[in-house]
């Protein structure tokens, strides 16, 4: 096992520690990154996380340094691993997961919360960047509008593909992608605006929304209808130039941040994202870009 630690290569890699100046790294320990490309070899590299944990504790004590961190990633590839058995993002938005799948996904997300790094997350750099949803309950706001909009279409006619985030300089978007028919594209756009309450609280305050106008690929969409597209895009054509230009930026709805949330973000680093509103319901959400440098944002 003391050779396994020492020969660690890909999918293992070593990166820049998470910890600041307030949070010292443990002595001579790098932070080990183990995070599963659409969730790889997750068994077998969770596996090995656990073992080097008992090696460690039996070497150095259940308090090392080293221990505490390989458990944090043992943790992380433990809650991978339940969220992929439980059908992802997918059986979340179509209400699929049993609850067994749910309590255990939620076990996973207590134990990695446990182990939180990042001591003021919100404060922190690595909040920035565009997130991908992983799993989410039933009071997501991006969700919720979602719903709101096709709740009563069948998923066969539309189902949300996906969700994600973008955090910069105190704003957020996030994007919830649907199609429609497996062939008509579109996105509702979700501006909002965080303010930092405390080391862990935050407020979010929802500025604008917006439907935007499908996009079709016309070599999926079906015979049947083809000849309703052409129509609808011969009558578009033939409005007037304000108009078309109005229709063609999508369907802004004006929020004037009358609606906010309260949230906490429980667990922070550079790959994963944990964040519970005021009704304790966990979001989990993986980075989809480089994380930023480890320089606080205030």
């Amino acid at each position: 096992m003391a050779m396994l630690i020492q020969k660690l290569s890909p999918p293992f890699s070593c990166q820049r520690p998470l910890y600041t100046s307030s949070y010292p790294p443990p002595s001579s320990l790098l932070s080990i990154t183990i995070f599963p490309q659409k969730y790889q070899n997750a068994r077998k590299k969770l596996r090995i996380c656990r073992a080097m944990v008992q090696q460690s504790m039996a070497v150095e004590g259940a308090s090392s340094p080293f221990a505490k961190e390989i458990e944090r990633l043992s943790a992380k590839e433990s809650l991978l691993l339940a969220l992929k058995d439980a059908g992802g993002f997918e059986a979340v938005v179509t209400g699929r997961t049993t609850d067994v799948q749910r309590i255990d996904v939620n076990e996973r997300i207590i134990a990695l919360e446990r182990l939180n790094p990042t001591p003021r997350p919100t404060t922190s750099p690595y909040l920035e960047g565009r997130w991908n949803f992983e799993w989410f309950g039933a009071a997501s706001p991006v969700f919720l509008a979602t719903r709101l909009l096709f709740g009563r279409i069948p998923p066969t006619l539309a189902n949300l593909s996906k969700l994600d985030l973008l955090i910069k300089n105190v704003y957020g978007t996030a994007i919830a992608h649907v199609k429609l028919l497996n062939s008509i594209e579109s996105k509702f756009v979700l501006s909002s605006k965080f303010s930092v309450e405390g080391p862990l609280r935050m407020k979010e305050e929802y500025v604008e929304g917006i439907f935007e106008t499908p996009k079709v690929n016309e070599d999926t969409v079906p015979e049947q209808l083809r000849g309703a597209l052409g129509q609808a895009v011969s009558t578009l054509q033939q409005l007037p130039v304000p108009v078309r230009d109005t229709v063609s930026s999508g369907l802004k709805i004006p929020l004037g941040e009358a609606f906010q949330r309260l949230i906490m973000i429980s667990y922070l680093d550079e790959e994963i994202l944990i964040v519970r509103n005021s009704a304790g319901e966990p979001e989990v959400l993986t980075r989809l870009d480089p994380a930023p440098d480890p320089e606080p944002l205030f």
